[in-house]
């Protein structure tokens, strides 16, 4: 094999997949950073979220509902769930001594009562939906699934969006403000408290969408979101914990160091050298590349 098939037949597909596979870590952390960036909260629920979100979308899609509509039904019927979360666990919580970790108690408690509740409603057994967008392109010679380019190209659209209210509308001023100086903010008459759950709320909706999203080419079961949380908790913690362009920075970066280990090195180094960078950053840089949401 000469060195153009490698790059062309070996090393671009493997780079594209990686691409596609960063594009999905960055939609479930996104919610997980924006969460934690407002709130000051380590959710580690999030997974379980994004696991109710793929069930959702499993089993309205199992009623005929179509899936471009999902898209946007699965979010919807999300934030109530996020929004009673917030007030039930974590508001009765959040001004404790020990906010950090009774927050990450409670939400780690969540995340095991979710994941037996989708156990005994769902069975243990792994599940796939149909994929929306069949078929594959050919792309600068390289075969790739129509979905997954799909992927990439909403991923994108959808970090555009959430940066674009973040950090361009007035609502996004009111959540940056919050998370600034929450007293300030409630002085020039921001609702802090209904800013504090509609964030959380909207974080959870992120991360059901990531789960109809990623369901047709992950599979569903009741476990899933723990494989995606431990990466997405890296990404986080490496973009810097409430950044959302640390989050797409770090997301993009980390999957592609994945997918070039896995091909160069060793399937069995990837997840050492993917963590190990993590330990790294909490040693050397603790506040991540980006720094947190108020303060990107």
């Amino acid at each position: 094999m000469t060195a153009l098939d490698y790059l062309q037949f070996v090393l671009a597909p493997q780079v594209v997949n990686g691409l596609a596979l960063g594009v999905a870590v960055v939609l479930v952390a996104l919610g997980l950073t924006i969460i934690f960036g407002l709130l000051d909260v380590i959710n580690m629920s999030h997974g379980e979220f994004y696991a109710v979100g793929a069930y959702a979308g499993l089993a309205l899609g199992a009623a005929h509902i179509n899936f471009w509509f999902l898209l946007v039904l699965v979010p919807v019927l999300m934030l109530p769930l996020g929004m009673l979360t917030e007030r039930l666990l974590i508001r009765p919580v959040f001004h404790s001594r020990d906010r950090h970790v009774t927050t990450l108690l409670v939400t780690f408690g969540l995340a095991l009562i979710a994941e037996d509740l989708l156990k005994l409603a769902f069975g243990p057994n792994t599940q796939r939906p149909a994929t929306p967008i069949p078929g594959a392109s050919e792309l600068f010679g390289i075969i790739l699934p129509n979905y997954r380019l799909f992927l990439i190209g909403i991923g994108a659209a959808i970090v555009a969006a959430v940066a674009f209210v973040v950090y361009r509308t007035r609502l996004g001023a009111m959540v940056r403000a919050a998370a600034y100086d929450r007293h300030m903010a409630a002085s020039l008459g921001v609702p802090v408290s209904l800013v504090y759950s509609g964030t959380f709320a909207f974080g959870v909706a992120l991360a059901g969408l990531a789960g109809v999203l990623l369901a047709p080419v992950y599979s569903v079961f009741p476990t899933m979101g723990r494989d995606f949380i431990l990466l997405a908790f890296t990404v986080v913690i490496v973009g810097g914990m409430g950044s959302i362009w640390g989050a797409v920075v770090a997301g993009l970066l980390l999957t592609q160091v994945q997918a070039l280990a896995s091909l160069v090195i060793s399937p069995v180094w990837t997840d050492p050298i993917v963590f190990g960078t993590m330990v790294a950053f909490l040693v050397f840089r603790p506040q991540g590349l980006f720094g947190k949401l108020g303060h990107a």
